[in-house]
C-alpha cells in the first residue's frame, strides 16, 4: 500500500481513539479518584475528582434546585390535590371498605393488627372513663334531681286523685293540697337523687360504658358495617375533606419541618461515591456514552481536515 494512502488511513483514525480516549478520561475525571493523590508530599493536579472534591457544593445546589423548583408548595399542591388524586384516594377508600364488608373479625382483633392488646386495654378504658366524667358533669349541672323529682310528685298525685285524694276533695281545694303536697315532696326527692347521682352516677355510668364498649368492640366488623352505607359515604367523604385540609393548610410547616434542601444535601453528602457514580452512570449511561464517541467523531474530523489542510 502506497505511503499515502496509509497516511490517509492511519490518521484519521488515530484522531478518532484519541477524541475517543480523552473524552472517556475526561468522564471518568468527573468522579475519580475519589480521593486526594501525593506523590512524595506533593499534590497530583485534578485529584480527587471534580465531583468528590466539589461535593458539598453540588449537594446544596441540589438540594436547594430541588426544593425550590420540583416540590415546593405550588407543585405539590398542584398535583396532590389534582382531580386525578383525588379519584385515587376516593377508590383507594373504597376499596379498603369492600375488603371490610367480608372481614370476620371482631373490631377488636381489627384494631390489634395496628396496635398493641395493651394499647386497645388503653383506649378502652380512657374512653370510658372520659365518657363516665362526662356525663356525670352534665348530671350534676343539669340538676337532673329536681327534674325527676318534680315528674316523680306530680305522677304520683295524679295517679291518687281517683283514691285518697277524691275522698278528702270536699275538705280542702284539691289544687291548693297538691301545693302542699307537691312542693315539700319535691324538694325532699330532689335532695336524695341529686345525693344519689354525685354518690354513683359515675361508677354506674363508667360500668354501663364499659359494657357497652366490650359489646362493640366484640362485634365482626362486616356486621359493623352492615346497613350504613350513607354513614360510609359520609365517612369517605369526609376523609377526603380532612386530606383537602391537611394538604391546604398544613403543607408549608410540614415542608418547613422537612426541610427536603437540607435532607437532599444530607443524603448526598453521606452517599458513598461509588454509589453515587454508579447512580449517575445508570441515569445518564446512554448520554455518557454519546459524549464519548462524539470526541471520538470530532477527533476523526478535525485529524481529516488537519491532514487535508
Amino acid at each position: 500500500m502506497p505511503h499515502f494512502e496509509l497516511t490517509y488511513i492511519l490518521t484519521p483514525l488515530i484522531g478518532c481513539v484519541i477524541g475517543y480516549i480523552t473524552n472517556d478520561v475526561a468522564i471518568r475525571m468527573l468522579f475519580r479518584p475519589h480521593q486526594a493523590k501525593y506523590i512524595f508530599g506533593f499534590h497530583i493536579p485534578f485529584t480527587p475528582g471534580i465531583i468528590p472534591k466539589e461535593r458539598g457544593r453540588i449537594a446544596a445546589a441540589v438540594g436547594a434546585s430541588i426544593s425550590e423548583n420540583l416540590m415546593n408548595r405550588e407543585v405539590l399542591e398542584k398535583n396532590l390535590l389534582s382531580d386525578q388524586m383525588i379519584d385515587r384516594l376516593r377508590a383507594h377508600i373504597d376499596r379498603f371498605i369492600d375488603q371490610q364488608r367480608s372481614n370476620e373479625e371482631t373490631l377488636g382483633q381489627w384494631i390489634c393488627h395496628y396496635a398493641t392488646p395493651d394499647d386497645l386495654e388503653t383506649l378502652k378504658k380512657d374512653v370510658s372513663v372520659r365518657l363516665s366524667e362526662q356525663i356525670h358533669h352534665k348530671l350534676q349541672d343539669a340538676e337532673i334531681g329536681n327534674k325527676i323529682s318534680q315528674i316523680a310528685v306530680k305522677t304520683a298525685i295524679s295517679k291518687m286523685t281517683g283514691g285518697l285524694m277524691g275522698f278528702i276533695h270536699g275538705v280542702l281545694h284539691a289544687d291548693r293540697l297538691t301545693e302542699l303536697i307537691a312542693e315539700p315532696a319535691e324538694k325532699l326527692l330532689a335532695k336524695h337523687i341529686n345525693e344519689m347521682i354525685r354518690d354513683n352516677s359515675e361508677t354506674l355510668m363508667g360500668n354501663m360504658i364499659s359494657d357497652e364498649i366490650d359489646h362493640f368492640v366484640n362485634q365482626p366488623v362486616c356486621h359493623l358495617l352492615e346497613g350504613r352505607e350513607e354513614r360510609l359515604a359520609h365517612a369517605r367523604e369526609s376523609l377526603v375533606s380532612l386530606y383537602r385540609t391537611v394538604i391546604s393548610e398544613r403543607l408549608p410547616r410540614i415542608l418547613d419541618a422537612i426541610d427536603i434542601s437540607h435532607i437532599i444535601e444530607q443524603r448526598i453528602n453521606e452517599m458513598d461515591m461509588n454509589e453515587a457514580e454508579e447512580i449517575i452512570h445508570q441515569v445518564m449511561d446512554k448520554e455518557l456514552k454519546a459524549v464519548i464517541w462524539f470526541g471520538a467523531g470530532l477527533g476523526l474530523i478535525i485529524a481529516t481536515l488537519g491532514m487535508l489542510l
